[in-house]
């Protein structure tokens, strides 16, 4: 039996206090992510995006080395050569889709190893948080890959032109202080103070009015298009819906009666 039918590595999901966890758990190979993995991305994110019950998506790792590291170099001769690279990329593509255009909120909990696709990943996300132990790469030049120029679009839209060509060309490690400094992440986290402090804040994200934040969520989608494909209509009739909404009832409520409002959706 080959290393890769005995470690295939699995993509978890569960739900929790209204948050929908996505586990990448390869941890053998520090959460290194294969095929079957990127496959199952769209399909885990559209559950969670149908599900009311999730405010918002968390895409993490399992264990405490990795976020993810890359993808399955053990599938490189199989997956990524000739006629079968094309399938390979259109998995990875779909993945990459899923995540940045789900209409919830999509936060990177990074601790440890963010590298390749995984960081590819981790920027297709509204958010990054990481611990002050993570450590970023992108290592295409090393490995002789070529990277999609939407790929590079979402970079050089998160860390700017300069910042994507000094990670691209180098091929350098940095840490999280860095990744904070050029944008890449939002907040960096004493590893100690890690799980607690993250918590704290998706707790902020789930308890607001889910309406307003998907017209939000929209918006941004919106902006990343070119100025004639967007749907000005779409988003206005979701702001609209948001001044119809209970929700909206309930926040003029709660803020004159000075209490958390219990927002539900509606």
């Amino acid at each position: 039996m080959s290393e890769e039918q005995i470690n295939v590595g699995v993509l978890d999901h569960y739900i929790a206090n209204r948050v929908g966890y996505i586990v990448f758990n390869n941890q053998s190979k520090f959460n290194a992510v294969n095929y079957d993995m990127w496959c199952a991305l769209p399909k885990i994110i559209d559950s969670f995006v149908k599900n009311d019950e999730v405010r918002l998506i968390v895409i993490t790792g399992a264990g405490e080395k990795a976020f993810i590291s890359g993808a399955d170099i053990s599938q490189f001769a199989t997956k990524r050569t000739g006629d079968a690279a094309a399938e390979y990329n259109k998995a990875t593509d779909a993945g990459y889709l899923a995540v940045v255009n789900c209409p919830k909120p999509t936060i990177a909990k990074i601790k440890g190893v963010c590298m390749g696709g995984g960081l590819g990943l981790a920027l297709n996300c509204d958010i990054r948080i990481c611990a002050d132990n993570a450590k970023f790469r992108m290592p295409a030049a090393r490995l002789g890959l070529g990277y999609s120029m939407d790929g590079l679009k979402r970079f050089v839209e998160i860390v700017g032109t300069a910042n994507t060509a000094d990670l691209f060309f180098s091929a350098r490690i940095f840490d999280g202080q860095e990744a904070q400094r050029i944008g890449l992440v939002k907040q960096v986290i004493s590893v100690n103070d890690f799980e607690e402090q993250f918590n704290q804040y998706i707790e902020l994200v789930a308890i607001n009015a889910p309406i307003t934040i998907a017209a939000a969520k929209q918006t941004l989608i919106e902006l990343r298009k070119a100025t004639s494909e967007q749907n000005a209509e779409l988003v206005k009739s979701m702001v609209d819906a948001c001044f119809a909404s209970e929700d909206y009832q309930e926040g003029r409520k709660a803020f004159m009666e000075k209490r958390i409002p219990n927002f539900q959706g509606k």
